[in-house]
């Protein structure tokens, strides 16, 4: 997947992690597990067991350290985000995988989305979501850099009644220059990275033209906080423009981002947007690739990053042994990129690719019939 997004390592957000050597010259990179709820408890041993199958040559082991978290959680203990789990990624972990949750669609007492909270104690403010056609696909190849922490998810919202007795719920979106300035380097820089990585390649690609930054707003009626978005991701580029002097900069109102997305997705390189935008969007371009259960992410902060898989709990499907697994391998590659691991994540991603193209063993997500199980070793015959 994506070749082009495999050089964003070499930019500032790729990090140094506090791992040891092993006696045998092999880098030990400890890693948590949060499972959450649903598929994730079947599809995070998926990601563990193709880092366990990494070979020698990459340079690499791992230790895992399993944490909780998740609606489940809440129910059992009271709470969805336990401090510990906060604790022992902050102090002992070099990375994680998260699997999913099963947010409720009504109110409950108490209850918060965990990993909308994590991303939050850990400063991850963008989550990297790239989509990549494989084989015969239709040609996509764009990454969606979503705002991680704000906007309407910053959850403060309330709920009152009107002398009549009819109710009126309110909520704020909230988007400061800060993070909106954050994200907004995340997108010139991987865009800038994406299109080096084009001018080497030796085979045709998308975008040859050179690297595009897509600015998705709604800032026609949300003047004031979508206006401040769309004028701070564009500072960053009039602050830096010797620096991002080959990437050309659109934008697109957001119901025409989604309209033109299905349409002509192929033109679309690096899309950044604010939370809400970012999430719906990302979502919706998982149908031009076939499944959410192909569509990775990284939530990325300046120290850490957590691979997430962009498909829910899915407890339809729980405990049959049907998960679509590559997200979260894709993930997990995304993950080792971030961390500065550029050949390991490759041999992560080949592989997918090497499986998806030949289209033998596929989920029910894809139109087959393999298991979970089947998928995963598949994948790990290709590393």
């Amino acid at each position: 997947m994506l070749q082009s997004v495999r050089s964003v390592l070499g930019r500032q957000i790729a990090f140094a992690v506090a791992s040891s050597v092993s006696s045998r010259g092999l880098k030990t990179l400890k890693i948590g597990l949060i499972p959450g709820d649903g598929i994730g408890k079947e599809v995070i041993p998926c990601g563990r067991q193709v880092l366990e199958a990494l070979p020698a040559e990459d340079g690499l082991k791992f230790q895992f350290i399993d944490l909780i978290a998740g609606f489940e959680c809440f129910k059992a203990t009271g709470v969805a985000l336990p401090e510990d789990t906060v604790k022992i990624l902050k102090e002992e972990c070099d990375g994680a995988l998260f699997g999913a949750v099963s947010s409720p669609t009504t109110k409950v007492a108490g209850y918060s989305s965990p990993i909308v909270a994590l991303r939050k104690k850990l400063g991850l403010y963008a989550n990297v979501r790239p989509v990549k056609s494989v084989g015969d696909d239709r040609p996509v190849d764009m990454v969606i850099v979503r705002e991680n922490t704000e906007d309407l998810y910053v959850k403060e919202e309330k709920i009152w009644t009107l002398d009549d007795g009819s109710r009126v719920a309110e909520a704020i979106k909230r988007i400061t220059e800060t993070a909106s300035y954050n994200i907004g380097k995340i997108a010139f820089d991987l865009a800038l990275q994406r299109g080096n990585s084009r001018a080497l390649s030796t085979t045709p690609t998308l975008h040859s033209n050179g690297p595009i930054v897509t600015i998705t707003h709604k800032s026609n009626v949300l003047s004031t906080t979508d206006g401040l978005f769309r004028e701070t991701v564009r500072k960053v580029y009039e602050d830096n423009k010797d620096k991002y002097a080959t990437v050309q900069i659109q934008e697109q109102i957001v119901d025409s981002m989604v309209y033109r997305m299905f349409r002509e997705p192929e033109i679309f390189d690096v899309v950044v947007a604010p939370n809400l935008y970012g999430d719906i969007l990302s979502d919706g371009a998982a149908a031009l690739v076939g499944s959410l259960g192909v569509i990775p992410s990284a939530n990325v902060g300046d120290t850490f990053v957590i691979g997430e898989p962009c498909h829910g709990s899915a407890p339809d499907i729980e405990g049959k042994n049907i998960a679509n697994p590559i997200a979260t391998i894709r993930s997990t590659a995304l993950m080792l990129e971030f961390m500065g691991y550029a050949k390991p994540a490759a041999r992560i991603h080949a592989a997918v690719d090497s499986h998806m193209v030949e289209k033998k063993l596929s989920t029910p997500d894809l139109g087959g019939n393999a298991t979970t199980t089947q998928v995963t070793e598949d994948i790990i015959k290709r590393l």
